[in-house]
Parts: C-alpha cells; structure tokens; sequence
C-alpha cells in the first residue's frame, strides 16, 4: 500500500537535487515523485537512475512525473499522470502490471473513473492554496472526505502542505501526504521531513512513538530525567534516556552534582540510537561545553528533531552552566534545535534582553530565531499573572495563556513540558499542537500537586497524565 510522506521534487537544477532528496529520504520520506520535462533527455535519465539508486537504499518508492518510458527504461516503481496525459490503459501497457500507476484528480468523479480505469493510486488537490503551479483547483479537504470514503485506493493529498495543514488531511483519511516546497525549499530538507513523517505515527498503537531524554539525574524524582521518563511513559511514547550528571537533591535544593564524563554520553547516546533510534529527542541538563558541543554533533550528524530546554539557571538564581557550556550552547546547540524552551531568566543570559512584556519576548525570541532556533518557545511563568508564553513557529507567532495555580510545588516543570512536547511530537502531532497539548498536561499536573518532601515539591505526573487521557478519549 502506498502511504507516507510523499516527496515531489522542484525543478531546481542547480546541483542540489539529489542533496535535498537524499536528506528528505534520511528525515523519513518513503516516496519520490521525480518532475523533469523541460531538461535535456540525457540529463533526465542519469538524474532518475540517480534518484532510483537514492531510493534504493533508503527502502523508498521512486515514481517518475508522467513519462512511462522513462520509468520503465530506469526501473521505477511508476509512474504518475496527469489528467491531460495519456490514458492509465496506455501506461501499463508500457509499465507491466507490477508498476504502480497513479493519476491527478480535483473530484469524487475523476477519482471513481480513475479507479475504474486501475490506477493503482490517486492524487487529489490541491487541498490548500499553493504557489508551486500557476493554476490549480482548490478543492479543500471536505472533498479529500468525500473521496475516501468513495474510493479503496490510496488516496494522496496534495497542495500547500504545512505540517499543521498536513495533520488535517491526514484526519481527513488521507493514506499520504504529497509534499513540494515544505521539503525542497527548506534550509534543512532532513528536518523539515521528520516534522511530516512524524505525523505518519498518530494511529500507532502503544507505546507510540520513541523518545530520547538526554539529561542529568535527580534524586528526588521531580525533575530531570526521572521527570522526563515518567513524563513519556505515562503519555503512551517509549523512553529512553542518556544520563550527563548525577545530583544529590531533595525538595529543598541540590546537595551534591557528579559530572558524568563527555565520552561515556556519548556512548550512551550512540548505543541508543544505533539500535532503538529516536523519533524526537530532548535534551536538559548538559553540565558542561564538552557535552553540549558533542550532544549538539550527533543531532546535527543524524538529523534528529531536538526539544532543548536550555537548562540553564536553578530557581534559587545560580547558574548551571559555565562559560565555555554557554558558549557551546549559544553556538552550537542552538542551532540544531527544532524547538528551543527557554524561561525568561535564560532568555536574558542568551539575548541580553530581560523580558517583562509580550512584545519583548516576542523580540527576544525573533533573536533566538537570529540565532539559529528553528522555533522558539519562551515561557513567561517569571511574569505576573496569568502564565503567558510565546510561541514562534517560524515567521508565525502565538500567546498562549494557561491559569496560575497558588501552590509551591512546581519542581521540574520546565523538564516535564518540554518532555510532553517532543512526546506529542512522536506521537503524531504538529507542532503548535504538541505545544498546546503539552502546557495542558503540564497545567494539570501543577492544579493536582500534591505535598510530598518539606520544600518544593514535584507535580502531578500520574494524575496529569489521565485526565488527559480522559480528556482525549471523550472528544472520539
């Protein structure tokens, strides 16, 4: 069956081709559209058997954009048509019966007669407005519904595919998603296809979804990693984890801090990742700027979609990090996360920019972006009132608000959202989604903090993680 990120290739023919798709290919796309008319026969030829070998080794499906001759010539998986283009009929004569044909369709008629005709798939769109054609048929996602439940084939949806747009299509019944310039005009094509083809785990039964802490020790049980695992678990994602430190601590502060050396994280982290892999990864307490500049190494070495909560500053206002750790930090995590978490004390030690309105964490997270981060949430717990944060995805930005609960138990909050986030990250949703659904679990288990220890006590985990649960299965 044909289902997943669907790539389709520009056609930008500056040397790059083969670069942006074998990146897409690592970051999780499972099929390749190759679109090439208006070059050189040759020069298309050695581009698709190119593709083809791409394909190849990375188990994915390569299918030529209406050329049949070409596909079969180069042993592609298929070819796709357009409704202009010769008749499906036609194309298995030349493809053989094994090939996979599919056809572009904008109504619940072309995708029965396409059906009808055999093809083995079909496209249909555009879902949303897109600016890759210079004309196209909004048809909207009521009709991608209507199309679903009126054909068995699998059904590809297609146009203006963000990640947010692509989760609705997906809602909708789509089994793939097509994507253009989501992937191709992208900075980082890897990334940018790990952020689709998460959304591919949504359905996934339990544990869904793998998730990599990579953090310090607290043995209290609040924060840190003991915090992250329990965080993942009880959300239904698998957990792993790669200790940095160890700290002796309890509700009234930390004790004692052993700094695990640089080479044994990153054998933890390699051991992990070379047989369980991650879907996302968070990272936390990173002590020092050997750790940080190594951590920061192997995500960017395997493209890997970071959480970073820049653990940073204590709540008693010490510092957590060294220079050379800030340094490495600034200039080389940051860069590699797809969403960075900082407080508003840590926006201020990154930025020189003391936050104390929406404006300016708004500007003080556009500098983060300056930075490097992909996208940036600052939390505005310091700030009075209502608890406000800042989302910035990409150009897009959000205030999301969440009520203040009057307790003192609020130890490892930070480590709990950003664990939440890169969970529903594996488990399928988009990003401003997971945000959301994270400040929700994070907001429940502060209202049902119960008294343990004589300080600052940890949140509700356990009671957070049911009602919703409770929650989602009251809206199916």
């Amino acid at each position: 069956m044909l289902s997943g990120l669907y790539l389709i290739t520009d056609n930008n023919h500056d040397g790059k081709l083969l670069t942006k798709v074998e990146a897409a290919l690592i970051g999780g796309a499972k099929v390749v559209q190759y679109r090439a008319k208006d070059i050189r026969p040759d020069e298309r030829r050695e581009m698709a058997e190119s593709l083809r070998g791409l394909c190849n080794q990375h188990d994915a499906r390569l299918i030529i954009n209406d050329l049949p001759e070409l596909a079969h010539d180069i042993n592609a998986d298929g070819v796709h048509l357009g409704q202009d283009d010769m008749s499906i009929s036609q194309a298995r004569q030349i493809l053989g019966h094994h090939k996979l044909i599919g056809i572009s369709t904008h109504s619940v008629d072309e995708a029965l007669k396409a059906e009808a005709h055999g093809a083995d798939y079909i496209a249909i769109g555009s879902i949303y407005p897109t600016e890759s054609k210079d004309t196209t048929t909004l048809v909207g996602l009521k009709t991608l519904r209507m199309v679903r439940k009126a054909v068995r084939i699998p059904v590809v949806a297609i146009g203006g595919m963000t990640p947010d747009g692509a989760f609705e299509a997906l809602e909708a019944g789509a089994d793939a998603i097509a994507v253009l310039s989501g992937i191709m005009a992208d900075t980082d094509p890897a990334r940018a296809a790990k952020e689709y083809s998460l959304l591919f785990n949504r359905n996934k039964p339990a544990p869904n979804g793998t998730v990599l802490t990579v953090a310090g020790s607290d043995s209290s049980g609040g924060a840190g990693i003991q915090a992250d695992i329990k965080t993942i678990t009880l959300l239904g994602s698998y957990a792993s984890s790669v200790l940095t430190a160890l700290t002796a601590q309890n509700t009234l502060g930390v004790s004692d801090t052993y700094m695990v050396h640089t080479d044994f994280v990153i054998k933890q982290l390699d051991a992990v990742l070379d047989d369980i892999g991650a879907d996302t990864i968070k990272t936390g307490m990173l002590s020092w700027g050997g750790i940080v500049s190594r951590v920061a190494r192997v995500i960017e070495e395997r493209s890997l979609l970071a959480v970073v909560d820049p653990v940073m500053i204590a709540k008693g206002g010490e510092p957590l990090l060294d220079k050379e750790a800030h340094d490495s930090l600034i200039s080389r995590l940051l860069p590699q996360s797809y969403l960075l978490t900082p407080n508003l004390p840590e926006v201020e030690v990154m930025t020189g920019i003391d936050p104390r309105t929406v404006e300016e964490m708004i500007d003080a997270g556009r500098n983060l972006q300056e930075l490097g981060a992909r996208n940036v949430l600052i939390k505005g717990g310091h700030l009075n009132g209502d608890a406000t944060d800042i989302l910035l995805l990409g150009d897009a930005e959000y205030q999301l608000t969440s009520p203040r609960f009057d307790t003192i138990n609020t130890h490892g909050t930070g480590c709990t959202l950003s664990a939440a986030i890169a969970t529903f990250l594996a488990q399928g949703y988009p990003l401003k989604l997971a945000v959301e659904r994270g400040k929700r679990f994070v907001s429940l288990a502060i209202e049902h903090s119960v008294q343990i220890g004589r300080g600052h006590g940890p949140v509700n985990h356990f009671q957070a993680a049911m009602q919703l649960l409770h929650e989602k299965a009251s809206l199916v």
